[in-house]
């Protein structure tokens, strides 16, 4: 061999190349980082974070998903996890905390059996046929619950608000989560369609928790353009407007020249006479109330209020398409094609006054499909938190909806669930059947944490629940405030099917893919890729190829 070759560089000088061993143990150190953050969050008995962001703006919270995404986490393997809990929010809207924290263990037990040197792509394949037996195994062991089942859909709303700062009134607000779900359920065949937007959720900082309340109809954060305009407006005809209620402007710029006195009054009321014209069209229409996406002019505002209509200006689009979901009117984009036809109704529009802002209420609407959550409380924290909890038991019920089923909660799915992937795995030969347990072993990190935060000892819970789930009694879960083994279902900790399917793949997932990485470059921050002796990093003559 010739040693006056110069070594060979395909990549500029600052790149950062971490390849083999030491990349899958960096990356799945990453992760488990990650998922160490979250876990002692998970439970009734969880903690919660202080996250404090670069402009002092503080949030305290123990939903999985915020903690990650204020968190602004950068390691790529890292990101790859706080992806999991994304994908968790936005299909069920909870789990956030156990779909992580099972990535970061599926990835602790690969990282045992790497030791061992077995091979990641082997490990994966295992993880592969576990995970799809997994699924199995949760579909069979659901039990089926029906849109009438009121009690059952309350205590799932209950689980999924337990241990998130709404200890007191979780029955209150599981109560007003299931009569939403149900005002804005849709059924198609034999399909439940839940559009969980259709509840819009409002907060505001007064009162206390239990003062929160469902409102068939939408609470709009406005107020009504002039005080000499009704307060309250009893069976209104509501018209909804998506065109601006003043003169237009050209859309070039144009000069008006006006050399007479009288020729300039005559401009003034000729824009008077055409404000005049926009309220006669929504008078002639029945409409004596109007909510407006766009610009209310001062004088049509005056004239609107003369003839008692009660108008709010500048509605958000998305306030606009609740309305017109609650109140059956139709939103119309010309003043022109207005018609009594278009209008929608309801039993009250009021303007109510919350602290020191004004709010429209669009009350006791009629078969309404949009209704909104008026959530209340002491601190802005408070409502934040209650508002996380809501939405999380919203999704919870909507997924529930979804499939009808659902499993008891408590680490008890978990623990069957393993007894299930061991049994596979006792018919599986090869090193696949190592990765297949480590699976299995891998799920009951959900009891365990759940009992390792409720200062119990693990050991100990896991092994009363397997003795439990042994004798066949299927939904055996640790109740963290006894710290005894309790039946799930019987207490009323159930969750929707959909978390735990989707937890369990998207973990599995994630996981497989970090295994599969033995290579980790990253570029460096000055432009890589430039010849060679134009800044790209490297000495003349080093730029990839040997001196010819």
């Amino acid at each position: 061999m010739n040693e006056n070759v110069q070594p060979i560089f395909i990549l500029p000088e600052d790149t950062k190349r971490t390849s083999g061993k030491d990349a899958q143990r960096m990356n799945i150190a990453a992760a488990k980082l990650v998922a160490e953050t979250v876990r002692t969050t998970l439970g009734p008995k969880g903690m919660d974070k202080m996250l404090v962001d670069s402009m002092g703006e503080v949030t305290v919270t123990n939903d999985g998903v915020t903690i990650l995404e204020e968190m602004n986490i950068d390691h790529p393997s890292a990101k790859m996890i706080v992806e999991i809990a994304k994908t968790q929010e936005d299909e069920i809207g909870d789990g956030t905390t156990t779909a992580v924290v099972l990535a970061g263990e599926l990835l602790k037990k690969a990282e045992d059996l790497l030791d061992q040197n077995i091979h990641p792509t082997i490990i994966s394949k295992g993880y592969r046929l576990a995970s799809e037996k997994a699924q199995e195994i949760l579909n069979s062991m659901a039990e089926n619950v029906t849109e009438n089942d009121s009690k059952t859909l309350q205590n799932i709303a209950v689980t999924a608000m337990t241990g998130k700062g709404t200890e007191h009134s979780k029955s209150l607000l599981a109560d007003i989560t299931v009569k939403a779900i149900k005002s804005v359920a849709k059924k198609e065949g034999s399909i439940t369609i839940v559009n969980t937007s259709d509840i819009k959720i409002e907060k505001k900082v007064g009162g206390s928790v239990e003062d929160t309340e469902l409102i068939e109809g939408v609470v709009v954060d406005k107020e009504r353009v002039s005080s000499s305009m009704p307060r309250v407006v009893e069976n209104p005809k509501i018209a909804l407007i998506d065109s601006a209620i003043e003169i237009k402007s050209t859309e070039t710029d144009a000069k008006i020249s006006i050399t007479d006195p009288e020729k300039m009054q005559a401009f003034l009321d000729m824009e008077e006479n055409m404000l005049r014209k926009m309220v006669d069209k929504i008078t002639a229409s029945g409409a004596n109330v109007i909510f407006c996406q766009k610009g209310i002019d001062d004088l049509a505002q005056h004239f609107l209020a003369k003839r008692g209509i009660f108008a709010a200006r500048r509605v958000k689009k998305s306030d606009m398409e609740l309305l017109s979901k609650a109140t059956g009117g139709k939103i119309v984009s010309n003043l022109d094609d207005l018609t009594s036809s278009d209008l929608g109704k309801s039993g009250v529009v009021e303007e109510v006054r919350v602290g020191d802002e004004g709010m429209i209420y669009i009350k006791e609407c009629v078969k309404a499909r949009a209704v909104t959550i008026l959530i209340k409380g002491g601190t802005a924290h408070v409502v934040d938190e209650v508002k996380r909890a809501m939405e999380d038991a919203i999704g919870d019920v909507a997924a529930t909806l979804r499939n009808f089923k659902a499993v008891g909660g408590a680490g008890a799915t978990e623990i069957e669930l393993a007894k299930g992937i061991r049994k596979y795995a006792d018919s599986l030969s090869g090193k696949e059947q190592l990765a297949v347990e480590a699976f299995a072993d891998a799920m009951e990190i959900i009891p365990r944490t759940l009992a390792e935060n409720a200062g119990l000892d693990p050991i100990e819970v896991l092994t009363d629940l397997k003795s439990k789930h042994d004798k066949k009694i299927k939904w055996a879960g640790i109740n963290v405030f006894t710290g005894k083994v309790m039946d799930a279902w019987k207490e009323g900790v159930i969750e929707p099917l959909k978390i735990k399917t989707q937890a369990v793949s998207s973990a599995a997932e994630v996981a497989c893919m970090i295994l599969r990485i033995d290579d980790v470059i990253a570029s460096g921050s000055s432009g890589g890729g430039m010849p060679p002796g134009m800044g790209g990093g490297m000495p003349p003559g080093m730029g990839g190829m040997p001196p010819m």
